[in-house]
C-alpha cells in the first residue's frame, strides 16, 4: 500500500497492536523512504488551539524527528504556507507520514483544515501539479468520519445549526483490510518460541486453540493470558488457560476494560446495541452504514458473523454482561444469601441442578406480581444476576452470542474444573420447546458434554406444573426447570 502511494487509515480497538505495527513498519520502510512518524497524543491538545500553533508544532515535531535538518519554518503560520512547505519538503524525496493516536486532537476545525491540505495536495499530485507525501497513514481507534462524534462526546465540539454529526473529510483513503487479530496458527508460533526457550511440554495446538476460543485473537488479550500462564501459573495446559481467563476477567486495573466500561457508560447507543445483541438476543444486521454499529465495530467490541452483529470475543462478552449485571444488581432483590451460595458450591463443587431449583423458588416468591412484559424482557438478565455471585471468585460464565436469539440463550458456566451447558428459554409452545432441547443437545455435542441444563421461563396465565427433573435424551441427560410467576 505504501509502495502504491496509498493514503489510508488503520482503525482498531484499544491495545490492538496499532503502535507496534507502526514501529515495525517504520523499520521496514526506513531503507527506502524518509519516514515521519508522529503521535498526536505527544503533540498535545494545546497544539490544536489554532492554525498557527498547529503549523509550528507540526513542523517542530518533524524537525526533531529529522535531527533539526529542516529549513527555517518560522514564517509558516497558516495552512496555505504549510502546504507550500510540504511541497518543498517532498519535491526531491519520498516521504511517508505516519501519525499515531490521530483521534486525540481536540479541535475539529484545525484538524479538518490539516486533512483538507493533505487531500487537496493528494488530488493535485494525481493530476501532476504538486509534490506531497508519498503515502500517509493515520492510526487511531475512531474512523476519521467518527472523530467529530468523539469530540462532541468529549465536549470539545458543539454542532452548529444544520451541521451533521458525521462527515468524511478523508474520502481519498484506501481501505485497510489487513486482519490484525492473531489466528490459531499465529498463536502457535508465539507459543512455539516460548516452548523452545522453556521446554514446557505443552500441546501447542490445543493451548493455542483454547486461547483463541476466548480471545478470538485480540492481541493484548492473547498476550495477557500467556503472561498469566508464564508468570503466575507456570503451566501451559487447557486448564491453565481457563484459570488465566478467570483471573483476566476479574482484573480491575486493565486499561482495555476501563475503556470498555467508559464507552458503555457514556454512549447510550453503543450500550443499547450491545444489550440488544447479547442480553435480549435480537438479530441485528451488520452494516457500518449504521453509525452506531460502525462505532461499536471501530471500538473492537463487535464483528460480522453471517451478516449479523456478534460480540467480538468471549472475554468481551463476560465483561459486557458483568456491566449490565452490576446495573441490575442495584435493584438488589434476587441476590442469593451466603448460606445458599455455600450450599450450592459445597466442597468446591458446583451443584447446578440445586442452583436452578433454588432460583425457581426465589423467582416465584419475588416476581409473581410483576409486569409480564418487563419480566419477559429481563428474565435472562435476572438469572445471570442471580448466578454471578455464586460462581464469583471460583469461576466465570459466558454467553454463546452466536447461538442467542430473542427466545433462547446459551450460557456456559466454568467453576474450578467443571463445565456446565445451559439453555435459557421463553416458553413459546411444546414444539418450540422440543426444538430448544434439540438445539441444546447439538451444542452439548459441540462441546463434548453428556449433560446439560434447560431453564424455561413460562409466562402463561395457566402454566403447566412441571417439577425439576432429569430427562434422558438418547445417551445424554438434560435437567429441566420451569420458572413461572403463578
Amino acid at each position: 500500500m505504501v509502495d502504491a502511494e496509498f493514503y489510508f487509515t488503520i482503525n482498531r480497538g484499544r491495545q490492538y497492536g496499532k503502535t507496534t505495527l507502526l514501529s515495525a513498519l517504520y523499520n521496514d520502510l526506513a531503507a527506502e523512504y524518509s519516514i515521519i512518524s508522529l503521535s498526536f497524543e505527544a503533540l498535545g491538545s494545546a497544539s490544536f488551539s489554532n492554525e498557527m500553533i498547529f503549523c509550528q508544532q507540526f513542523l517542530i515535531q518533524i524537525s526533531e524527528k529529522w535531527n533539526g535538518s529542516l529549513d527555517d519554518f518560522a514564517a509558516v503560520t497558516n495552512f496555505p504556507n504549510l502546504s507550500k512547505y510540504i511541497t518543498k519538503l517532498c519535491t526531491s524525496r519520498k516521504v511517508v507520514l505516519m501519525i499515531d493516536e490521530v483521534d486525540k486532537e481536540s479541535n475539529f476545525q484545525v484538524f479538518l483544515g490539516f486533512l483538507n491540505i493533505l487531500r487537496s495536495k493528494y488530488i493535485e499530485r494525481s493530476n501532476g501539479h504538486d509534490s506531497t507525501f508519498h503515502s500517509v497513514i493515520l492510526v487511531g481507534v475512531y474512523d476519521i468520519k467518527n472523530i467529530k462524534f468523539k469530540m462532541i462526546q468529549d465536549g470539545s465540539h458543539q454542532l452548529a445549526q444544520k451541521e451533521v454529526e458525521q462527515n468524511s473529510p478523508w474520502n481519498i483513503a484506501e481501505k485497510f483490510n489487513v486482519d490484525m487479530a492473531f489466528s490459531i496458527s499465529e498463536i502457535m508460533t508465539m507459543l512455539d518460541a516460548c516452548e523452545k526457550d522453556h521446554q514446557t511440554g505443552m500441546n501447542l495446538e490445543r493451548v493455542a486453540t483454547e486461547i483463541h476460543h476466548y480471545t478470538n485473537g485480540y492481541p493484548v488479550l492473547v498476550s495477557s493470558l500467556c503472561r498469566y500462564m508464564d508468570e503466575e501459573l507456570s503451566g501451559w495446559t487447557k486448564i491453565d488457560v481457563i484459570e488465566a481467563v478467570r483471573r483476566l476477567v476479574r482484573e480491575t486495573d486493565n486499561e482495555l476494560f476501563k475503556s470498555l466500561s467508559q464507552n458503555l457508560e457514556r454512549n447510550e447507543k453503543v450500550r443499547n446495541l450491545l444489550y440488544d445483541v447479547l442480553i435480549l438476543g435480537r438479530r441485528r444486521t451488520f452494516s457500518t452504514d449504521n453509525p452506531n454499529i460502525d462505532l461499536t465495530f471501530r471500538y473492537g467490541y463487535v464483528m460480522e458473523d453471517k451478516d449479523l452483529v456478534k460480540v467480538f470475543n468471549k472475554i468481551f462478552e463476560m465483561r459486557i454482561t458483568n456491566y449490565f449485571i452490576t446495573k441490575d444488581e442495584e435493584d438488589g432483590e434476587l441476590i442469593p444469601h451466603g448460606g445458599l451460595i455455600n450450599e450450592i458450591t459445597k466442597g468446591n463443587r458446583f451443584n447446578m441442578a440445586l442452583c436452578l431449583e433454588r432460583f425457581a423458588l426465589h423467582w416465584q416468591e419475588l416476581y409473581s406480581d410483576r409486569d409480564l412484559k418487563f419480566l419477559e424482557k429481563q428474565c435472562r438478565l435476572i438469572f445471570l444476576t442471580y448466578l454471578k455471585p455464586i460462581i464469583n471468585g471460583a469461576g466465570f460464565y459466558f454467553i454463546e452470542s452466536a447461538l442467542t436469539d430473542d427466545r433462547r440463550m446459551d450460557v456456559v458456566v466454568i467453576f474450578n474444573q467443571q463445565r456446565f451447558v445451559l439453555e435459557l428459554k421463553i416458553w413459546k409452545g411444546l414444539l418450540y420447546n422440543e426444538k430448544g432441547v434439540e438445539q441444546l443437545l447439538g451444542y452439548m455435542d459441540k462441546l463434548d458434554e453428556n449433560s446439560g441444563y434447560l431453564l424455561t421461563f413460562d409466562f402463561r396465565k395457566n402454566p403447566e406444573l412441571i417439577l425439576p427433573a432429569w430427562r434422558l435424551e438418547g445417551r445424554k441427560e438434560v435437567f429441566e426447570v420451569r420458572v413461572s410467576s403463578v
